[in-house]
């Protein structure tokens, strides 16, 4: 490991403040959208921009990578992504910021691609999981630090983006310094929509459900605190303690789904997300969300009541995450349980595709739901979708036996992965022949 570090501390330096500034920018502007009086369309909309900049760039930039060079491309979107915070503040409308969103989703896919391809040029077939690892504990990590960073000026005021487009700049430094050259781009396939749905229906269908679930996760949690009048804190907390448990329970919950039907684990987290999003909305303080008998017969149970209680709230909300943010690996797994090794990444970059079109959706449906039934209108979105994995989850149990892949398990991936990042995984079985031994 300690090699591993030495000899790409640059590029996860630089990658690390960019996550950080990243997960700080995404719940920043989902706060100062309700202090400026948004509509939940108008916010669902401008966070559906990153994810549609995010799913766009996912197609252009490996023809931009291939045309001008890493260095140079990383440079270019690390300057757009610095560039978009900074219209956020000098243009506080929500058509601008749409499209502002939009430039960050597009820059944060090149730099995702650009620091995985990356990666994959300075692993070996020894190192590559532990160099998966320690991207996943940067990610996380610079997250849960990016939340931390709406504590440090009022959400209000311009200097949080100003701080914002620092740490974007400052990212390019060490990039821009390294000494090593950068590493020859290699293209990717994907296995198309048809053919996905045919190797596994219910971890494509389980997949694209989980871009509606994660998306408001990610990008309207934030939202949804500050209407519930959390204090600016209280919400950093919040957000800390979801990215936390998403990256905890990834762990347990991937060892189980080795041992058992990984389809039953899947319905299984998906039941204990509906029961614990119903704990939220009691917990929260009843509004019109919920039909008045059920209310009433519901606060009998000393767990409910009809005032808000923060610390069930939390409680709740985290205990939510961490049974459902595993879902993506979980899928992803479960169809690589149906072909063989040498297609796993191809599987992995189809699914990507899938689960960005849930994602590109889910935050203007979870805001509509918000606007007409208030802010359980959140958890009433992920209701759905819940549900729509356990019942056709329990439908395809009936229809097909568990097949057994010794090749295929369980890897704790980030959502934001793509299919250069899946080759990180030992798993896949990709020759990663230009190693860093031979260089």
């Amino acid at each position: 490991m300690g090699k591993i570090i030495k000899n790409s501390w640059a590029l996860f330096t630089g990658f690390g403040i960019i996550v950080i500034s990243h997960g700080f920018q995404g719940n920043l502007l989902g706060i100062r959208s309700m202090l400026e009086n948004f509509s939940f369309i108008a916010t669902g909309t401008m966070m559906s921009g990153y994810f549609v900049g995010f799913f766009i760039g996912a197609t252009m930039v490996p023809k931009l990578v291939t045309k001008v060079g890493h260095i140079r491309v990383f440079a270019a979107f690390a300057s757009m992504a610095s560039l978009s915070s900074l219209i956020h503040v000098v243009f506080v409308d929500p058509y601008v910021w749409i499209l502002a969103r939009f430039l960050t989703g597009f820059s944060m896919i090149g730099i995702f691609i650009i620091v995985e391809s990356w990666l994959n040029d300075r692993a070996n077939n020894k190192t590559r999981g532990k160099v998966l690892s320690l991207y996943m504990l940067i990610t996380y990590v610079g997250m849960a630090l990016g939340n931390f960073l709406l504590n440090v000026s009022n959400p209000k005021h311009y200097e949080p983006f100003i701080l914002i487009s620092l740490l974007f700049s400052i990212a390019l430094i060490p990039i821009l310094l390294t000494k090593r050259k950068p590493p020859k781009f290699k293209k990717t396939s994907s296995i198309k929509f048809k053919e996905l749905f045919k190797i596994s229906p219910f971890g494509s269908f389980s997949m694209i459900c989980t871009g509606f679930i994660f998306a408001p996760i990610f990008s309207l949690l934030s939202v949804y605190a500050i209407i519930m009048k959390l204090t600016i804190f209280e919400t950093s907390l919040l957000l800390v303690g979801v990215m936390l448990a998403g990256a905890l329970f990834q762990w347990p919950i991937g060892s189980l789904s080795d041992k058992y039907d990984r389809r039953k684990i899947i319905i299984g987290c998906s039941i204990a997300a509906v029961i614990f999003s119903i704990a939220a909305i009691f917990v929260s303080g009843i509004g019109n969300s919920l039909p008045n008998l059920f209310i009433e017969s519901a606060v009998s149970f000393n767990y409910f009541s009809t005032a808000m209680d923060k610390t069930k709230l939390f409680i709740s909300i985290i205990l939510l995450a961490g049974v459902t943010l595993p879902l993506f690996s979980l899928n992803l797994a479960l169809v690589n349980d149906y072909i063989p090794k040498e297609k796993f990444v191809a599987a992995g970059g189809g699914l990507n595709i899938i689960f960005g079109l849930g994602a590109m959706a889910g935050p203007i449906m979870c805001s509509t739901l918000m606007r007409f039934f208030g802010p359980n209108g959140f958890f009433i979105h992920l209701l759905i979708f819940l549900f729509a994995i356990i019942v056709f989850g329990f439908y395809r149990l009936s229809q097909r036996a568990i097949e057994d892949n010794p090749e295929s398990t369980f890897t704790s991936l980030p959502t934001s992965i793509t299919p250069l990042g899946i080759e990180l995984d030992p798993d896949t079985g990709v020759d990663l022949s230009n190693t860093e031994e031979k260089k």
